[in-house]
């Protein structure tokens, strides 16, 4: 587990993000996008829960696409000068953890270790 300081506060983008397990069939709608030099895909999972996912997560089996492993598109939020614990590198995004507990993605651009 790294230490990192928040550079700059960060607000979570999605209320109820999706969240996938390893093995889940994914639908994907074709949207893409190129964020900070990394591929990711918008996604539907089997609930109907749709977000962005990495490009890395999804397993293409002739035209069924799969969870490569868990995720959950959880952002979170932290205000600037913020002290959080990274555990995860994955395409641009760091899954951190604030004192009181709480977890989700921060971009990578706006924390700095220490």
């Amino acid at each position: 587990m790294s230490s990192f300081r928040a550079l700059q506060a960060w607000r979570a983008s999605y209320a109820d993000p999706i969240i996938v397990r390893a093995g889940d069939v994914l639908t994907l709608t074709g949207k893409s996008d190129l964020w900070e030099g990394h591929l990711w895909l918008w996604a539907r999972n089997a609930a109907g829960r749709e977000g962005w996912v990495p490009d890395r997560l999804v397993n293409q089996d002739g035209e069924t696409a799969r969870a490569a492993f868990d995720y959950s598109a959880q952002e979170l939020t932290c205000e600037a000068g913020s002290i959080l614990f990274g555990t995860w590198h994955l395409n641009g995004w760091v899954w951190c953890r604030r004192a009181d507990g709480a977890e989700g993605w921060v971009p990578e651009k706006h924390l700095q270790a220490c």
